[in-house]
Protein backbone atom coordinates (compact mmCIF):
# COMPACT_ATOMS: atom_id res chain seq x y z
CA UNK A 1 0.00 0.00 0.00
CA UNK A 2 1.08 3.34 -0.30
CA UNK A 3 -0.46 7.11 0.23
CA UNK A 4 -1.15 7.27 -3.41
CA UNK A 5 -3.24 4.28 -2.93
CA UNK A 6 -5.53 6.70 -0.13
CA UNK A 7 -5.93 9.29 -2.77
CA UNK A 8 -6.67 6.50 -5.94
CA UNK A 9 -9.53 4.80 -3.38
CA UNK A 10 -11.28 8.95 -2.85
CA UNK A 11 -11.27 9.48 -6.52
CA UNK A 12 -12.66 5.92 -7.61
CA UNK A 13 -16.19 7.95 -9.09
CA UNK A 14 -17.03 6.60 -12.80
CA UNK A 15 -19.26 9.26 -14.09
CA UNK A 16 -20.50 7.30 -16.97
CA UNK A 17 -22.42 5.74 -13.87
CA UNK A 18 -24.18 9.21 -13.25
CA UNK A 19 -26.36 11.65 -15.47
CA UNK A 20 -25.95 15.48 -14.96
CA UNK A 21 -28.07 16.78 -12.51
CA UNK A 22 -29.14 20.87 -13.90
CA UNK A 23 -31.02 23.43 -12.09
CA UNK A 24 -31.99 26.18 -14.33
CA UNK A 25 -28.90 26.52 -17.17
CA UNK A 26 -26.21 25.19 -14.16
CA UNK A 27 -24.83 21.74 -13.81
CA UNK A 28 -25.51 21.52 -10.03
CA UNK A 29 -24.39 18.19 -10.01
CA UNK A 30 -24.62 14.35 -10.94
CA UNK A 31 -27.86 11.26 -10.54
CA UNK A 32 -26.78 8.08 -10.18
CA UNK A 33 -28.77 6.08 -13.52
CA UNK A 34 -30.24 4.06 -10.55
CA UNK A 35 -31.62 6.85 -8.70
CA UNK A 36 -33.73 8.15 -12.24
CA UNK A 37 -36.86 5.97 -11.69
CA UNK A 38 -37.25 7.18 -8.36
CA UNK A 39 -37.31 10.97 -9.70
CA UNK A 40 -39.31 10.34 -12.54
CA UNK A 41 -42.28 9.51 -9.60
CA UNK A 42 -42.30 13.09 -8.82
CA UNK A 43 -42.85 15.30 -12.65
CA UNK A 44 -44.03 18.04 -11.18
CA UNK A 45 -40.31 18.78 -9.41
CA UNK A 46 -38.33 16.94 -12.10
CA UNK A 47 -37.78 16.70 -15.48
CA UNK A 48 -36.21 13.70 -16.34
CA UNK A 49 -34.38 13.43 -20.02
CA UNK A 50 -32.83 10.92 -21.94
CA UNK A 51 -29.23 12.17 -20.82
CA UNK A 52 -29.65 14.41 -17.83
CA UNK A 53 -32.16 15.27 -14.79
CA UNK A 54 -33.01 18.88 -13.89
CA UNK A 55 -35.89 20.54 -11.73
CA UNK A 56 -38.50 21.96 -13.55
CA UNK A 57 -38.31 25.32 -14.75
CA UNK A 58 -41.36 26.81 -12.53
CA UNK A 59 -39.19 26.41 -9.41
CA UNK A 60 -37.36 29.76 -10.65
CA UNK A 61 -35.85 30.73 -6.73
CA UNK A 62 -33.51 28.76 -3.98
CA UNK A 63 -36.58 28.71 -1.93
CA UNK A 64 -38.88 27.21 -4.14
CA UNK A 65 -36.55 24.76 -5.10
CA UNK A 66 -35.74 24.14 -1.41
CA UNK A 67 -39.24 23.68 -0.73
CA UNK A 68 -40.25 21.35 -3.24
CA UNK A 69 -37.29 18.81 -3.39
CA UNK A 70 -37.43 18.94 0.48
CA UNK A 71 -40.69 17.38 0.62
CA UNK A 72 -39.78 14.91 -1.79
CA UNK A 73 -36.91 14.18 0.25
CA UNK A 74 -38.61 13.89 3.29
CA UNK A 75 -41.17 10.98 1.51
CA UNK A 76 -38.38 9.35 -0.12
CA UNK A 77 -36.81 9.13 3.68
CA UNK A 78 -39.94 7.68 4.84
CA UNK A 79 -39.40 4.88 2.34
CA UNK A 80 -36.17 4.30 2.81
CA UNK A 81 -34.91 5.61 -0.19
CA UNK A 82 -32.76 8.18 1.23
CA UNK A 83 -31.25 6.91 4.85
CA UNK A 84 -29.80 8.87 7.89
CA UNK A 85 -31.32 12.02 7.94
CA UNK A 86 -29.67 14.37 9.80
CA UNK A 87 -31.77 17.72 9.93
CA UNK A 88 -28.80 19.53 8.37
CA UNK A 89 -29.03 21.85 5.31
CA UNK A 90 -26.50 22.10 2.88
CA UNK A 91 -26.23 24.26 -0.09
CA UNK A 92 -26.29 23.63 -3.48
CA UNK A 93 -23.99 26.05 -5.61
CA UNK A 94 -22.85 25.21 -9.27
CA UNK A 95 -20.26 22.44 -10.38
CA UNK A 96 -17.74 25.49 -11.38
CA UNK A 97 -18.92 27.49 -7.86
CA UNK A 98 -21.46 30.27 -7.78
CA UNK A 99 -24.48 31.46 -5.81
CA UNK A 100 -26.51 29.24 -3.73
CA UNK A 101 -28.99 27.57 -6.07
CA UNK A 102 -31.33 25.94 -3.45
CA UNK A 103 -30.72 23.95 -0.09
CA UNK A 104 -31.19 20.60 0.63
CA UNK A 105 -31.14 17.77 3.39
CA UNK A 106 -27.59 16.94 3.92
CA UNK A 107 -28.31 12.88 3.69
CA UNK A 108 -29.64 13.15 0.07
CA UNK A 109 -26.89 15.30 -1.24
CA UNK A 110 -24.64 12.10 -2.34
CA UNK A 111 -27.82 10.43 -4.04
CA UNK A 112 -27.71 13.91 -6.35
CA UNK A 113 -23.79 14.21 -6.43
CA UNK A 114 -23.71 17.73 -5.33
CA UNK A 115 -20.68 18.95 -4.06
CA UNK A 116 -20.37 19.33 -0.12
CA UNK A 117 -17.96 21.22 1.22
CA UNK A 118 -16.23 20.56 4.77
CA UNK A 119 -13.99 21.59 7.09
CA UNK A 120 -10.89 19.12 8.40
CA UNK A 121 -8.66 20.60 11.24
CA UNK A 122 -5.31 18.47 12.25
CA UNK A 123 -4.51 19.12 15.71
CA UNK A 124 -0.49 18.21 16.88
CA UNK A 125 1.64 18.95 19.84
CA UNK A 126 5.57 19.64 19.30
CA UNK A 127 7.84 18.21 21.33
CA UNK A 128 11.66 17.10 22.16
CA UNK A 129 11.03 14.48 19.51
CA UNK A 130 9.16 15.87 16.91
CA UNK A 131 6.07 16.57 15.57
CA UNK A 132 2.59 14.40 17.79
CA UNK A 133 -0.61 14.28 16.05
CA UNK A 134 -4.11 14.11 17.99
CA UNK A 135 -6.22 11.62 16.43
CA UNK A 136 -10.08 10.74 17.01
CA UNK A 137 -11.65 7.38 16.90
CA UNK A 138 -15.30 7.55 15.90
CA UNK A 139 -18.11 6.65 17.87
CA UNK A 140 -18.97 3.08 17.32
CA UNK A 141 -23.01 4.02 17.04
CA UNK A 142 -22.13 6.55 14.30
CA UNK A 143 -24.28 5.78 11.09
CA UNK A 144 -21.01 6.07 9.02
CA UNK A 145 -17.95 4.88 9.29
CA UNK A 146 -18.45 3.58 12.88
CA UNK A 147 -14.92 2.56 14.75
CA UNK A 148 -12.88 4.14 12.28
CA UNK A 149 -9.83 6.71 13.11
CA UNK A 150 -10.55 9.99 12.38
CA UNK A 151 -9.27 14.07 11.97
CA UNK A 152 -8.88 16.00 15.94
CA UNK A 153 -11.84 17.42 14.53
CA UNK A 154 -14.17 17.77 10.75
CA UNK A 155 -17.97 18.10 10.18
CA UNK A 156 -19.61 19.39 7.02
CA UNK A 157 -20.22 23.02 5.84
CA UNK A 158 -23.64 23.82 6.84
CA UNK A 159 -25.80 26.90 5.07
CA UNK A 160 -25.79 30.31 6.83
CA UNK A 161 -21.95 30.15 8.58
CA UNK A 162 -19.21 30.69 7.94
CA UNK A 163 -15.78 27.97 7.33
CA UNK A 164 -13.65 29.24 10.36
CA UNK A 165 -17.02 30.03 12.81
CA UNK A 166 -17.82 26.53 11.92
CA UNK A 167 -14.80 24.76 12.55
CA UNK A 168 -14.99 26.97 15.84
CA UNK A 169 -18.05 25.11 16.46
CA UNK A 170 -17.20 21.75 15.45
CA UNK A 171 -13.70 22.31 17.71
CA UNK A 172 -15.78 23.01 21.16
CA UNK A 173 -18.53 19.83 20.22
CA UNK A 174 -16.14 17.19 18.94
CA UNK A 175 -12.92 17.86 21.45
CA UNK A 176 -14.05 20.68 23.52
CA UNK A 177 -11.50 23.19 22.27
CA UNK A 178 -12.67 26.45 23.97
CA UNK A 179 -13.43 28.91 21.85
CA UNK A 180 -10.02 31.66 22.76
CA UNK A 181 -7.68 28.48 21.59
CA UNK A 182 -9.34 27.41 18.34
CA UNK A 183 -9.30 30.80 17.09
CA UNK A 184 -6.05 30.20 16.32
CA UNK A 185 -6.04 27.52 13.91
CA UNK A 186 -4.66 28.49 10.70
CA UNK A 187 -6.46 27.97 7.14
CA UNK A 188 -3.93 26.11 5.09
CA UNK A 189 -6.10 25.28 1.72
CA UNK A 190 -8.19 22.76 0.37
CA UNK A 191 -8.24 19.62 -0.83
CA UNK A 192 -10.78 17.49 -3.41
CA UNK A 193 -11.68 14.63 -4.66
CA UNK A 194 -14.89 12.24 -6.51
CA UNK A 195 -15.69 9.38 -4.61
CA UNK A 196 -18.21 6.89 -5.25
CA UNK A 197 -19.47 6.01 -2.34
CA UNK A 198 -20.35 2.25 -0.55
CA UNK A 199 -21.58 3.15 2.90
CA UNK A 200 -23.86 6.67 1.58
CA UNK A 201 -24.48 5.52 -1.86
CA UNK A 202 -24.55 7.83 -4.65
CA UNK A 203 -21.40 10.41 -5.57
CA UNK A 204 -19.44 12.77 -3.29
CA UNK A 205 -17.36 15.28 -5.38
CA UNK A 206 -16.43 16.90 -2.31
CA UNK A 207 -14.16 19.46 -1.11
CA UNK A 208 -12.53 19.91 2.05
CA UNK A 209 -11.23 23.15 3.94
CA UNK A 210 -8.22 22.08 5.87
CA UNK A 211 -6.49 23.55 9.30
CA UNK A 212 -3.62 23.51 11.13
CA UNK A 213 -3.63 23.76 15.11
CA UNK A 214 -1.05 23.66 17.32
CA UNK A 215 -1.84 22.82 20.57
CA UNK A 216 -0.60 23.51 24.04
CA UNK A 217 1.52 20.32 25.59
CA UNK A 218 -0.81 19.89 28.81
CA UNK A 219 -4.19 20.00 26.38
CA UNK A 220 -6.28 16.94 26.72
CA UNK A 221 -9.45 16.55 23.97
CA UNK A 222 -12.61 15.80 25.33
CA UNK A 223 -15.55 14.94 23.30
CA UNK A 224 -18.57 16.56 23.92
CA UNK A 225 -21.27 15.47 21.31
CA UNK A 226 -20.97 12.05 21.96
CA UNK A 227 -19.66 11.27 17.95
CA UNK A 228 -16.57 10.49 19.21
CA UNK A 229 -15.31 7.45 21.41
CA UNK A 230 -11.66 8.05 22.02
CA UNK A 231 -8.25 10.55 21.47
CA UNK A 232 -4.79 9.31 21.08
CA UNK A 233 -1.67 11.16 20.40
CA UNK A 234 0.41 9.67 18.80
CA UNK A 235 4.19 10.67 16.36
CA UNK A 236 3.29 11.47 13.08
CA UNK A 237 5.66 9.08 11.95
CA UNK A 238 3.21 6.51 13.41
CA UNK A 239 0.06 8.47 11.62
CA UNK A 240 1.86 8.75 8.80
CA UNK A 241 2.45 4.99 8.78
CA UNK A 242 -1.06 4.10 9.48
CA UNK A 243 -1.93 6.05 6.91
CA UNK A 244 0.48 4.58 4.19
CA UNK A 245 -0.19 1.02 5.18
CA UNK A 246 -3.68 0.77 6.22
CA UNK A 247 -7.44 1.26 5.83
CA UNK A 248 -8.06 2.37 8.97
CA UNK A 249 -8.90 6.05 8.86
CA UNK A 250 -12.17 7.15 7.12
CA UNK A 251 -11.32 7.48 3.82
CA UNK A 252 -11.24 11.44 3.26
CA UNK A 253 -9.64 11.72 6.29
CA UNK A 254 -5.95 10.50 5.38
CA UNK A 255 -6.28 13.08 2.29
CA UNK A 256 -5.76 15.94 4.95
CA UNK A 257 -3.12 13.65 6.56
CA UNK A 258 -1.19 13.46 3.52
CA UNK A 259 -1.41 17.08 3.17
CA UNK A 260 -0.03 18.02 6.52
CA UNK A 261 2.57 15.10 5.86
CA UNK A 262 3.79 17.10 2.58
CA UNK A 263 3.58 20.46 3.84
CA UNK A 264 5.44 19.68 6.85
CA UNK A 265 8.45 17.93 5.12
CA UNK A 266 7.61 14.46 5.91
CA UNK A 267 7.01 13.73 2.29
CA UNK A 268 9.65 14.93 0.67
CA UNK A 269 10.60 15.63 -3.10
CA UNK A 270 12.39 12.08 -3.43
CA UNK A 271 9.35 10.01 -2.93
CA UNK A 272 8.64 8.34 -5.70
CA UNK A 273 4.55 9.61 -5.86
CA UNK A 274 5.54 13.09 -4.96
CA UNK A 275 4.30 14.61 -7.91
CA UNK A 276 1.18 12.74 -8.25
CA UNK A 277 0.43 12.48 -4.65
CA UNK A 278 0.16 17.16 -4.87
CA UNK A 279 -1.50 16.17 -8.18
CA UNK A 280 -3.67 14.15 -6.66
CA UNK A 281 -5.24 16.39 -3.36
CA UNK A 282 -6.89 18.46 -6.15
CA UNK A 283 -9.19 17.37 -9.02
Amino acid sequence: MSFLDRIIECNNADLTRFRPFRIGVEQAGWVYTEFVPVLRRFPEVFLVGDNDASLVPSLDTPDKRSAAVGAVLRKLAAEGQVKGWRDEIYPVHPVGGGPVLMAMERAAVPHFGVRAHGVHMNGFVRRGDGIHMWVARRAKDKPTYPGMLDNMVAGGQPVGITYKENLIKECQEEAGIPRALAERAIPVGAISYAYEGKTEGGLKPDIQFCYDLELPQDFTPQNTDGEIAEFMLWPILKVAQIVRDTREFKFNCNLCIIDFLLRHGLIEAEHPDYQAICQGLRR
